[in-house]
């Protein structure tokens, strides 16, 4: 099976090192499938030489949004097998889920997306608002009175959260947790040794998406009611800090991406 593994190398992250991330998977992945890197704008004419399309660190989708709107529509249409599987509910398809999922009652930021509906959001001095169409914390800016166009806007309670933390997943199966003891240095990450109650708090939101293969990173905060509460949740293409774990964490997860990645094309 010949794969074509969609990551920006170059993409300048805070905090992060994609390139170094994928340059890694990759040189592992080898050991037992062929394959090709490419950017994400190239992914759509590439994709017909290849068996699959594994997405990595392709950066956010806003950069090159008609590109990948026109990736995701010819691999549907021809049936391209796309890992991960372009069926997620998560920030894979938008920032919607985080309207479902508080109307339904999960433990999530509460989150509405027109400022006209700030009532059913804890009073709070500031509010959090951002673009629906955002990501990476393009656009974020805390304000008392949120404005913006309804339907475009993110709007949520500015929470005073002790830190993050993200659940990493290989299809259903929890591989390891990290967590930014400031909440200032999101990206500054310690292991996490996460709780029964943590799991399965992180386990509802998998469980949630019904992938049946993939990746995904569950980011939630630790809020002053030492609840947790969900941040997002990524299923497209989440950064996996894969530099920051011990040997053995590292060579567990390449194993579980490997045999979901086996299993996925067979």
């Amino acid at each position: 099976m010949q794969l074509l593994y969609v990551t920006d190398l170059a993409y300048p992250a805070r905090g992060r090192r994609y390139g170094d991330e994928d340059v890694f998977l990759t040189s592992r992945l080898r050991e037992e499938f062929p394959l090709a890197l490419c950017h994400p704008l190239d992914a759509a004419r590439l994709m017909d030489g290849f068996d699959a399309v594994v997405v990595r660190n392709s950066g956010p989708v806003l950069g090159y949004q008609e590109a990948y709107a026109d990736f995701r529509a010819r691999a549907l249409a021809s049936g391209t097998r796309v890992y991960n599987p372009l069926t997620g509910r998560g920030d894979m398809a938008g920032k919607d889920y985080l309207l479902d999922l508080t109307r339904a009652g999960y433990p999530v930021i509460p989150t509405v997306d027109d400022p006209a509906d700030l009532a059913a959001l804890p009073s709070v001095p500031e509010y959090a608002v951002k673009p629906k169409q955002g990501a990476d914390s393009i656009g974020l800016h805390f304000t008392a009175a949120p404005a913006g166009t309804p339907g475009e806007v993110l709007v949520q309670p500015r929470i005073d959260f002790a830190y993050e933390v993200s659940f990493y997943f290989v299809d259903d199966a929890f591989q390891y947790a990290l967590y930014a003891p400031d909440p200032a240095r999101r990206w500054v990450l310690e292991p996490y040794d996460p709780t029964p109650a943590d799991l399965a708090f992180a386990r509802t939101f998998v469980t949630w998406n019904t992938l049946d293969h993939g990746i995904q990173r569950v980011d939630a905060c630790r809020a002053p009611s030492g609840d947790l509460l969900l941040v997002e949740l990524e299923d497209l293409n989440p950064y996996l800090s894969l530099d920051l774990l011990p040997e053995a964490t590292r060579d567990a997860f390449v194993t579980a991406f490997a045999q979901s990645l086996r299993a996925f094309l067979a």
